[in-house]
Parts: structure tokens; sequence; C-alpha cells
């Protein structure tokens, strides 16, 4: 069966992000967001949150199985919608982020998702499992997405109970095992 993931967003007003929007910052990651080639949204979320984020990005890498036209991995943006993780992002787009607060009752974030994921629906047919990797205690993703792609939204059985780090090691763990986690419906959470 085909699958693909959708990643929640890191923190774009933490600590890590404020010091990249420096004018003064010096980081590998800050030069290349602010040349004309940009770095990969994914490896700059994974600059921002650290562990959560780059274990969920090895994790999709591993086990995304698109169809063949489309992405494996999607990033879920404060206010671009869905986004593939190895799209090349620069220092006006980190800004517009970080300017968005992430609410599902914010249009400025939930209209740009909502037709994203009505896109990627369309894309992928109904013959395709959608795998969030983010959090399921709130409705701020598995409300929205749920609302579009009913049963074919799917979370990790193991996410429920665990913390951010926890489950950011629980991923990378996996994939150096290279097994892949038991994935359950969302029904039950997006009616919460």
């Amino acid at each position: 069966m085909n699958r693909v993931f959708i990643l929640s967003p890191a923190n774009c007003n933490g600590e890590r992000a404020r010091w990249i929007l420096k004018a003064d910052a010096r980081s590998e990651v800050a030069r290349r967001l602010r040349s004309g080639e940009g770095a990969p949204l994914g490896e700059v979320f994974s600059f921002l949150s650290a562990l959560y984020f780059r274990g969920k990005l090895a994790y999709a890498r591993a086990f995304a199985r698109p169809p063949a036209s489309g992405a494996g991995v999607l990033v879920i943006t404060p206010n671009q919608g869905l986004l593939a993780h190895d799209l090349s992002i620069r220092l006006p787009n980190l800004r517009g982020f970080s300017r968005v607060a992430i609410r599902k009752d914010n249009p400025l974030y939930r209209r740009p998702l909502v037709r994203s994921v009505k896109k990627l629906a369309a894309e992928i047919g109904p013959d395709c499992e959608v795998i969030l990797l983010g959090s399921i205690a709130t409705g701020k993703y598995l409300e929205i997405l749920a609302a579009v792609l009913g049963e074919q939204l799917r979370v990790p059985a193991e996410f429920i109970g665990r913390g951010d780090m926890s489950r950011g090691a629980l991923l990378l763990r996996y994939v150096q095992e290279q097994r892949e986690l038991e994935y359950i419906g969302v029904a039950r959470f997006a009616s919460d």
C-alpha cells in the first residue's frame, strides 16, 4: 500500500528560531537561509526542533511509499499549508512562519492547510494511507486533517501517552532497527 507522511512543524517562535532569525546568525543553516539557494524545509525544521523533528523526518523518509507522482514526506507549515520536506525555503519564508499562530481557529493557518490537504487527497486517491507524525492531543493538526482525509488518516499507536522527546528517540530507534510502528485510525481522536 502507498503511504505518505505528514509531519507537524517545528516551533518557529522558539529560542532556536529567534537565534537563526538574528541578522548576525552564523550557523550553516542561517547562512543558507540567507542565500539565493535557501535550505531544505526539513533541514531547517530539524535545526529548530532538534530531536523530535529529526526523528520524524528520518522515520518518514525511511518508510514513505508515495504514489508514483507524489511526494512521500510533507510538512505542515504555519502559513503555507503542506510543503515537501526537501523544498528549499529562504529567510522570508521562516519569518512568515514565525508570524502565524498555529491554532485550528486561525484562518491564516487553517485555510492554506485545508486547501493543500484537499489537493493531496485528490493526488493520492483513496488507496493511500496518510500517517500524521505529530501531536494527537489537540485538534490543531488532527481535526483539520481528519476532516478531509477521513479513514485514510492514521497515527502511530506508540505515540499515545509519549512526550515529544520520547517520540523523537523512538522514531530514530525504529529507523535504525528498520521496522515500522503500528498505525491506527484516528476516528476516536478526531472527535474529542
